[in-house]
């Protein structure tokens, strides 16, 4: 039996890929298991899969952790240890059965990825080993690349994604989270630079097929949200509404990357480009993250008739009742919506405050016009929508301060039939960029929201038009 342990907790030698994927799903079960039992019956916590990319503390930063989070997450720190090493040593061992690097070890420590590392370990073939010949420094990491990339097809995509994807991760880890920056760098040229080196490392031993290529770019993408999602970077809403934008982006460096890899002296380039984007990244967004330009101010206008006379209309456009949950898809996906609107005092000085789903809008009055024009600045902006996520919560730097409202406007408008128009306007910048782009999803979200309180007043105004 200690003969048996002792195998496992080895460092040297090799692993064949049935008993690594044996050991690894039998070791996965029982750790998992045990785990639920010191969260469930020793902490009196819930534990669940996700716990193991966010675990269920409310602090997000160790100096802040409370006493008791400090020790529960400290035992399940000393329970992982001995599954840690034996992870890692088997990995390790596998890596040199299939004669890669053992250095790549490093995968099994990032998360979701580790998985996909996991997998492609337990289905490569272990290799013979050969005496590597010596090589100048200048040609190692080609070197590299031939030996780590496969030369079929779907091995060559899988390594592929394995390679791009952390790029990916680290890359907007380093533009939201360092930089704090959500700007072209990722929005653009992240997208770009991974579907081209996708396919790049697709093609790096053969011409591939334009779909093929354009399936690995689009992948690359793809998991990278997943990842993102899974660590709770960002939201499902943020990941969906960049989805268009890089879908076609990684179409465009996944074509680039086609027509390069489909030429026969490719795969001397490769290394050498592949290198040069992996830096061309990082430097944009931090020479972006200098440059930080000031942001447009945009405009959205909305309107609606009332049957009913300007003075009464007036009286629910200043404040307002609690409106009724809503029942539209925007806003149950956790985009911010109002719930009702209050007033302190009459005239130029009042402050109104419009509550929503998510905080609260302090309007100081600018233009007290009764019954024609009520205009306010902005002094308070809540966050513009609750991200969804299977985790507690999550606050990604984009919902404090990077969508902006400075004012708004209602206008009412006397019309020949006794009716009244009413021009909701609201003025807003974002710090997102390409700002045009941008600017689609942000003036849809506050045409909803417009839209959402205008038929309100709406209502309120001609239930009560004879009083």
């Amino acid at each position: 039996m200690s003969a048996r342990l002792a195998y496992l907790f080895r460092w040297d030698g090799t692993v064949d890929r049935g008993p690594y994927l044996a050991i690894g799903l039998l070791g996965f079960a029982l750790k998992h298991n045990l785990d639920r039992f010191l969260a469930t019956f020793v902490f009196h916590r819930p534990w669940e899969l996700f716990n193991y990319w966010i675990p269920p503390t409310k602090a997000l930063r160790l100096r802040e952790l409370p006493r008791e989070d400090a020790f529960f997450l400290a035992a399940m720190l000393g329970l992982a240890l001995p599954f840690i090493w034996v992870g890692v040593a088997l990995t390790a061992r596998r890596l040199r059965a299939v004669r890669l690097p053992t250095w790549l070890v490093a995968l099994f420590f990032l998360p979701v990825a580790n998985l996909v590392f996991f997998l492609v370990l337990s289905v490569l073939p272990s290799r013979p080993e050969a005496a590597p010949p010596a090589l100048p420094r200048t040609r190692r990491f080609q070197a590299f690349l031939d030996r780590v990339i496969p030369d079929d097809p779907v091995g060559s995509s899988v390594m592929a994604l394995l390679i791009t994807l952390p790029l990916g991760v680290g890359a907007t880890l380093l533009s939201t989270s360092v930089f704090v920056t959500y700007g072209w760098s990722l929005f653009v040229g992240l997208p770009f630079v991974l579907g081209l080196a996708a396919a790049l490392l697709h093609g790096y031993h053969g011409s591939r097929s334009y779909g093929s290529c354009l399936a690995v770019s689009w992948l690359s993408i793809l998991f990278t949200g997943v990842i993102l999602f899974a660590l709770a970077v960002e939201g499902l809403i943020c990941i969906v509404m960049a989805a268009p934008m890089g879908v076609v982006l990684a179409a465009a460096g996944g074509s680039v990357g086609y027509l390069i890899q489909s030429r026969p002296w490719s795969q001397g380039e490769v290394p050498s480009a592949f290198l040069v984007l992996t830096l061309v990244t990082p430097g944009l967004m931090g020479a972006e993250a200098l440059e930080r330009p000031q942001p447009p101010l945009f405009a959205v206008r909305t309107t609606i008739e009332v049957q009913t006379a300007p003075e009464v209309v007036w009286q629910r456009v200043v404040s307002f009742t609690e409106l009724p949950e809503p029942d539209d898809w925007f806003f149950r996906l956790g985009i911010a919506y109002p719930m009702r609107a209050e007033i302190t005092g009459r005239g130029v000085g009042a402050v109104r405050q419009c509550v929503f789903s998510t905080g609260t809008f302090v309007e100081p009055i600018e233009i007290w016009d009764a019954p024609r024009r009520l205009k306010f600045s902005v002094t308070s902006n809540p966050a513009p929508m609750q991200e969804w996520t299977p985790y507690r919560t999550i606050a990604p730097a984009h919902l404090d301060g990077f969508l902006v409202s400075r004012g708004g406007e209602f206008l009412l408008v006397p019309l020949p039939t006794g009716h009244t128009r009413i021009e909701a306007t609201t003025w807003y910048h974002h710090h997102m960029w390409p700002a045009a782009y941008w600017r689609l999803w942000s003036d849809a979200i506050i045409h909803r929201i417009h839209t959402r309180v205008l038929r309100h007043v709406k209502h309120l105004a001609e239930e009560n038009r004879g009083g």
